[in-house]
């Protein structure tokens, strides 16, 4: 007996396992929320903004390795949606988005609410269609589901019309599916694999760079083991990090543009590099014809078009990262790197990674708070300073998870990511390290955090600018504060230099806006204050605001200046 697209629609997510979609209504997709309603087994969120929602749903997504759902209505639903389908596009996070579309007839005559996501999403998803016989509309969803976790993760846009959710058609939903022309990585190349084992064998001064493809693969435990057998050093990019536990003697620290001194002189130094999930993007090379100069690069990818797209590799191999170390580790024994060790940590002693304590709140002590106080936590981060600080200083040693925005490096990120992540994960501690603008880009959340029973606990640095910009006016550009300050107001001075006296009062005022949603917001101006106000905020049922009282002229070191070599770095 056939059926309705809408009950397909809802037979599929269930055969899927979705249990939990993030949905936000709109008039073209009111059919399929309403066969939601009469379902059992779907959790459907409600966030307040459709920006929110996607970045929610990688949260989500990121904290469990399945792949997360989005429902959102035609025309401004879907085109909410479009920064976190590039957010998730490059950082490899399988996400199904459905957006509802005008009924078929309508397409291409301006109807209200139309417009073709489709081809706004072409370059930013990894598989966008509209479907547009009721007969595809099963093997259609399959075959997301499918590219969307499968090989390089990434989102999937399927475009709902109005009418495909009301025909009736044939009832079954595809058990298997095989696609033309996609054909991801499913093994690995035991050449290429020994080729890069006798580089790595042969090697003085061998080194790991670890990158965000180690955790999608969730290869941790197999690079351990790798690095246990072999000692050869591991470093990390911002993505990779917690790759290895941050306590492993092995682990020397973050390499890139607010990397450890040691990590970069080490990639400059060694004669083998091996990359391991890490696509090279300009934030961890600096000046490409600098980058690694004395090395042969060994370069473990699931993705062919990533290996040898910015640097030239010499061993590639095309596979995912947990299946090429499962076999590199029985061939693995130890190497000597012992004065290879020596000299990393000879150049760490010089150049540590400590931040000076120019003010009475100094960024790496609220992070080493976040440390003490949740050990066993997921801390997501937004993006700007306190995103490098984070990633810089946080302590992960297994039993801890660390996500932030990357690729795209998207402000608002990190508070609905948070709350998408203890939707996944509702007896973990969940920590949102953010600042003052990036939160205001999205703390309508509040309310989601509220209505969803998704304690989150907020830990906003607030120093009154929009600081990585800020920072890079006060280096490179003469101290022209050019709105980056975030008190400024019409009548204030167009050349103002920083903050004094005259300045305005701050706006808005986080406590009162934590309170008007029946929250609890702590501020803090101490540092003997950091720990007590966690621990505080920990034993609270409900979401936090943690505001630290940052000082202004707090900046991110060490910094390599765009284009530069990564060994050329400001100390």
């Amino acid at each position: 007996m056939d059926i309705t697209g809408r009950k397909l629609f809802v037979k599929a997510l269930l055969a899927e396992g979705v249990d939990t979609i993030f949905a936000y209504p709109g008039g073209v997709i009111t059919d399929l929320l309403d066969e939601l309603y009469k379902t059992d087994g779907i959790r459907v969120i409600l966030p307040r903004h459709e920006q929110a929602l996607i970045h929610e749903a990688e949260g989500y997504a990121r904290a469990t390795g399945k792949t997360a759902v989005c429902l959102v209505t035609s025309g401004p639903g879907a085109t909410n949606t479009i920064t976190g389908i590039a957010d998730a596009f490059y950082d490899s996070i399988p996400l199904v988005i459905f957006t509802g579309q005008v009924s078929l007839g309508l397409i291409g005559n301006d109807a209200f609410q139309e417009v073709d996501i489709i081809g706004i999403t072409r370059s930013i998803c990894k598989y966008g269609v509209t479907v547009r016989e009721r007969k595809d509309l099963g093997r259609t969803i399959k075959e997301a589901f499918y590219i969307a976790s499968s090989g390089k993760p990434g989102p999937v846009v399927i475009d709902l019309p109005k009418n495909i959710q009301t025909e009736t058609g044939d009832p079954e939903y595809p058990l298997e599916i095989s696609i033309r022309g996609y054909k991801p990585s499913t093994g690995v190349h035991v050449g290429q694999l020994k080729k890069a084992w006798k580089l790595l064998k042969n090697a003085k001064h061998p080194l790991i760079l670890a990158g965000g493809g180690v955790h999608i693969a969730r290869a941790e435990k197999e690079l351990t083991k790798f690095t246990d057998a072999t000692g050869i050093p591991v470093l990390t990019t911002v993505m990779g990090k917690g790759a290895i536990p941050t306590n492993h003697p092995y682990w020397i620290g973050n390499t890139g543009m607010h990397g450890k001194y040691a990590c970069n002189k080490a990639i400059s130094e060694c004669d083998v590099l091996f990359s391991i999930g890490s696509r090279f993007n300009d934030r961890i090379t600096g000046d490409l014809n600098e980058f690694a100069p004395k090395a042969q690069i060994i370069h473990i990818d699931v993705d062919t078009a990533s290996i040898s797209r910015n640097v030239v590799v010499d061993v590639p191999v095309v596979a995912d990262a947990k299946l090429a170390l499962s076999k590199l580790n029985e061939w693995a024994e130890k190497i000597d790197t012992a004065a290879w060790m020596e000299q990393i940590k000879a150049w760490d002693a010089k150049y540590p990674m400590n931040m000076p304590k120019k003010t009475e709140m100094c960024p790496q002590a609220v992070i080493e708070g976040i440390n003490e106080v949740f050990p066993e936590s997921i801390v997501v981060a937004d993006v700007g300073q306190h995103q490098m600080w984070a990633s810089q200083f946080i302590e992960l040693n297994g039993k801890k998870q660390f996500f932030t925005s990357g690729g795209l490096g998207t402000m608002g990120f990190g508070f609905p990511a948070a709350l998408g992540a203890k939707i996944a994960c509702p007896k973990k501690d969940v920590v949102c390290v953010t600042g003052d603008g990036g939160f205001q880009m999205n703390m309508q959340e509040l309310a989601t955090s509220v209505t969803e029973d998704a304690p989150v606990v907020v830990c906003l640095m607030n120093n009154g600018y929009l600081g990585m910009v800020r920072q890079m006016q006060q280096l490179f550009y003469g101290k022209r504060y050019e709105i980056t300050c975030l008190k400024r107001h019409a009548t204030c001075s167009p050349q103002c230099k920083g903050p004094g006296p005259q300045c305005p009062e701050y706006a808005p005022d986080f406590m009162k806006i934590a309170e008007s949603y029946g929250l609890t917001g702590i501020r803090v101006e101490k540092a003997e204050d950091i720990v007590p106000a966690l621990k505080k905020a920990k034993k609270s049922k409900g979401t936090v605001i943690v505001e630290f009282m940052i000082g202004w002229e707090e900046i991110v070191l060490p910094m390599v200046k765009g284009g530069s070599p990564i060994y050329d770095m400001i100390l």
